[in-house]
């Protein structure tokens, strides 16, 4: 009978002796402990499985032995090459979907399912392909001996820096239902502040491009039977009736050379902003323009709140912070500045008084975030000042989708009024002409 000793099985009738692979293996326990030891298995995945089955999340996972050692490097090379020209880098999906993602995920590991498990659970249960396909891959990942943050960071267009290094965080702490479950939060908070500027602006749009069609059809359709009305009549045009069947002879017969000064306009701003010193010039424009920079401000000092208050509560340094927190500004100016009061905190300086010498921020913004350094509270105080500005962000929204429908109906008023004063005063000139012409 064949007899098993250690890692090494030695067959009573055979001179072969075949060694059982051993894999060293660190992990976090259900305390956030950290874990380690080696496994007699037959591969990777059943040493996932067993490290699993003890209500741990494995860290790492390598095979023990110097030559084996070398050939997982190469191999592990090998793969890292596959992963960089995967197709799991071009894979997107929407926020929502993420969304969907990240809070079922955290369900399944508060109710106790491991990693493995839920991911498998995932797989079978989102419909979307695109979601499917990242679970899929996601899990391979795992069995593989990658942790999950590493799986993560193989999808760098559906999940963002803050994303990965908060999931990081978690798994050295051992907390990773937690930070998911606060990264839904951080997710839905997101997209109700977008949802709240989206559907602010639908009306004014739809109000002026309904206005737009309407002066369009009006001076294309109507103008020129007015003309061959008048022309058979002889009658002699006003200045202003002149003036409009001049826009309608321009935009009948020359709509083409309309059209290639705005494609020529759209294509030399694209290669404007595409330039490092037009874009960060653009980017400061936008904050300043009435209205529009003030809701640009508003839901900045808002999001980054609420992001730098999220990766300070869950132990992320406040440099690395501030990194994440420049990379998801979405404006150029406002990324060259943070960066420039980083290096301030990094000579020294409080994240506030850094903050305040760069006039980025209003007084109140750091006057109290001071006080949140001051009492020890700062991802606290990070919170509540997110609250404020949302609470702000949302007066504001409500002023601006107040005005700008007026200032639109006033507009589209003032064209129309326009148009229908340039056809009637070619009307009456001619029926003034009838009156005075003799039978």
């Amino acid at each position: 009978m064949p007899r098993i000793g250690g890692p090494f099985q030695v067959c009573a009738n055979s001179v072969i002796i075949t060694a059982v692979p051993q894999f060293a293996y660190r992990a976090r326990n259900a305390e956030g402990a950290l874990v380690e030891g080696v496994l007699d298995c037959a591969d990777r995945a059943v040493a996932i499985r067993q490290i699993e089955q003890q209500r741990c999340i494995p860290i790492k996972i390598d095979m023990v032995g110097a030559a084996v050692a070398q050939k997982n490097g190469a191999a592990e090379t090998a793969a890292a090459a596959a992963r960089a020209t995967s197709p799991a880098r071009a894979l997107k999906i929407s926020h929502n979907q993420l969304l969907l993602f990240t809070e079922q995920l955290a369900h399944l590991l508060q109710a106790g399912m491991t990693l493995d498990e839920g991911l498998s659970i995932l797989e079978k249960r989102l419909k979307q392909p695109r979601l499917q396909q990242m679970t899929r891959g996601m899990h391979q990942a795992l069995v593989d001996g990658r942790s999950f943050s590493q799986a993560l960071r193989e999808y760098p267009r559906i999940f963002p820096p803050l994303y990965v290094n908060l999931v990081a965080a978690g798994e050295a702490s051992g907390a990773l239902p937690d930070i998911l479950d606060r990264l839904v939060k951080h997710l839905m908070q997101a997209k109700n502040l977008r949802d709240r500027v989206q559907m602010a602006l639908i009306y004014p749009a739809a109000l002026a491009v309904a206005g737009i069609v309407l002066i369009t059809v009006f001076i294309t359709f109507m103008v020129p039977q007015l003309t061959s009305f008048m022309a058979q009549n002889n009658a002699t045009l006003p200045f202003a009736t002149r003036v409009l069947l001049g826009v309608n002879h321009a935009m009948v017969g020359y709509w083409w050379l309309g059209a290639l000064i705005i494609a020529a306009l759209i294509a030399g701003f694209r290669a404007f902003v595409r330039n490092p010193e037009g874009r960060l010039a653009w980017d400061r424009f936008r904050l300043v323009v009435p209205g529009y920079g003030r809701l640009i401000r508003h839901r900045y000092y808002a999001q980054f709140s609420r992001t730098l208050g999220t990766l300070v509560q869950n132990g992320i340094p406040l440099l690395r912070a501030l990194d994440l927190v420049a990379e998801i500004a979405g404006n150029k100016f406002l990324e060259t500045k943070l960066v420039e009061a980083r290096r301030a905190v990094v000579d020294g300086a409080t994240l506030s008084a850094a903050l305040s010498a760069q006039d980025l921020f209003p007084d109140l913004f750091t006057d109290m975030m001071a006080v949140g350094e001051q009492t020890g509270r700062f991802g606290e105080t990070m919170q509540t000042i997110a609250e404020v500005y949302e609470r702000e962000l949302d007066r504001t929204v409500g002023v601006i989708s107040t005005l700008i429908p007026i200032v639109i109906v006033v507009l589209i008023a003032v064209v129309v009024g326009a148009v229908v004063y340039s056809v009637l005063s070619a009307v009456f000139d001619m029926t003034k002409s009838l009156q005075y012409r003799p039978h």
